[in-house]
């Protein structure tokens, strides 16, 4: 679980490799690139740039040949046009509690699951009640260097807030000391569905429905509550023990009942929108799940570019690209979803999310089943005990102080984002 591989300032410090084993990796350019994405044109006419019979994918770093996929129509097909209710408990977590504001001498810290800009997340165990848990560890200076802690705020209220949907990785408290801001995670053992998709090259279409359904049902609730993602990717995707997806990852999540300007996300599944800085809001989450089912069904992003400033160029201008041989139902609604004015995107129109869940791709899907995780999931991780962690990479134990260079590139003017007293309710 790689943190915060993503925009963290503006699109001037920016670089991306992502190869087919690897993570999205961010790290800032030269101030010389300034204003380059300033450039960038607004969505050419449908038709031009872009010749679909090229793969714009043809590096050895996207080599994957998209697999012929059937469209099955028999199954029957009931539009629900409301969601259902929530449940008062994620039957995946139970109902524990700890007794007591926890404190990090109360836990054994164990494997690094994952390390990013601002720390790392440890598998640690509960002295007292020798419960697992996944702990992300942020290093205090690094988040007020990098101007990063109102996302951190905002990470810690909206998980605690919806801490309750069985599709969300849930918090079961936070804590600090003089250094490091702690979250109490929930320990999802499954593994990532970047490193299932990376293993298997793409999934077939029905996976790619599961996990999108379920992907829908976490977008209706936060969007409901006026909650925009905005890191859609299969890197914040985790899988449980039985194969359920849970979301993870709330740094960029903000509530939004209007319009915001904030440039945040991962390259690939930027929104024009956000490129061109028009303003955003909820219809980014939209085109990110359109690019996600995209990746997963044929095993790289549609917007791929190993220069990202080229990557902004093809995601405002080109036209989708399509393989010859695709699931029509799949293929309709990624060209809706990806529709390069927001005002025309599918979850943007009157019936907002009922027009997603009604679209003839997830024809026969059972939402209340998806909900509860009920079903049987098409991935079945293997996982042997409640601390296994074969599922995850191996970390070596590297300090976890900031990207110096990125913080050189950050500005060094004093603000709220740069003072730790900010976390004095932790």
């Amino acid at each position: 679980m790689k943190q915060d591989e993503r925009i963290t300032s503006d699109f001037s410090a920016l670089r991306l490799s992502r190869a087919p084993q690897s993570k999205t990796v961010l790290t800032p350019l030269a101030s010389a690139t300034a204003g380059a994405v300033a450039s960038v044109s607004p969505p050419a006419p449908s038709g031009s740039l872009l010749n679909t019979s090229t793969s714009a994918h043809s590096s050895p770093a996207h080599s994957t040949t998209p697999k012929s996929q059937n469209r099955s129509s028999s199954a029957k097909f009931t539009p629900l046009a409301l969601p259902p209710p929530l449940p008062e408990l994620n039957p995946m977590h139970g109902e524990f509690k700890f007794d007591k504001k926890p404190t990090p001498n109360d836990f054994e810290m164990l494997q690094v699951l994952g390390t990013g800009t601002f720390g790392k997340v440890r598998l640690v165990r509960h002295k007292a009640s020798g419960k697992f848990f996944a702990m992300k560890i942020l290093r205090k200076t690094t988040v007020c260097q990098l101007r990063q802690a109102q996302h951190i705020r905002n990470e810690r209220r909206l998980l605690l807030q919806y801490a309750n949907h069985p599709r969300i990785v849930h918090l079961y408290g936070t804590m600090q000391d003089a250094e490091h801001l702690y979250m109490i995670q929930e320990y999802v053992a499954g593994g990532e569905i970047f490193s299932h998709l990376r293993k298997k090259g793409n999934f077939q279409v029905p996976t790619a429905r599961y996990y999108a359904a379920q992907i829908v049902l976490v977008l209706e609730h936060l969007h409901a509550n006026n909650v925009v993602y905005r890191d859609l990717k299969p890197e914040n995707l985790l899988l449980d023990a039985n194969g359920q997806l849970k979301i993870t990852d709330f740094g960029f999540a903000k509530e939004v009942p209007d319009v915001t300007f904030t440039l945040c996300g991962t390259p690939e599944y930027l929104a024009p929108e956000i490129i061109l800085n028009s303003g955003h809001s909820k219809a980014v989450d939209w085109w990110a799940l359109g690019i996600l089912i995209y990746e997963m069904i044929f095993g790289f992003p549609p917007f791929f570019d190993d220069n990202p400033f080229r990557t902004y160029e093809k995601i405002v201008q080109l036209r989708l690209p399509f393989p010859r041989t695709i699931d029509p139902a799949a293929k309709d609604l990624i060209k809706k979803l990806l529709k390069k004015d927001k005002t025309e995107r599918l979850g943007c129109l009157h019936g907002g999310t009922a027009d997603v869940k009604n679209h003839p791709f997830f024809r026969g899907v059972n939402w209340e089943a998806l909900l509860l995780g009920t079903t049987r999931a098409p991935i079945s991780p293997v996982v042997r005990s409640e601390s296994d962690t074969h599922n995850f990479e191996e970390y070596a134990e590297e300090d976890d102080g900031p990207d110096q260079e990125m913080v050189a590139n950050m500005s060094s003017e004093p603000g709220p984002d740069s003072d730790p007293s900010c976390f004095a309710d932790f």
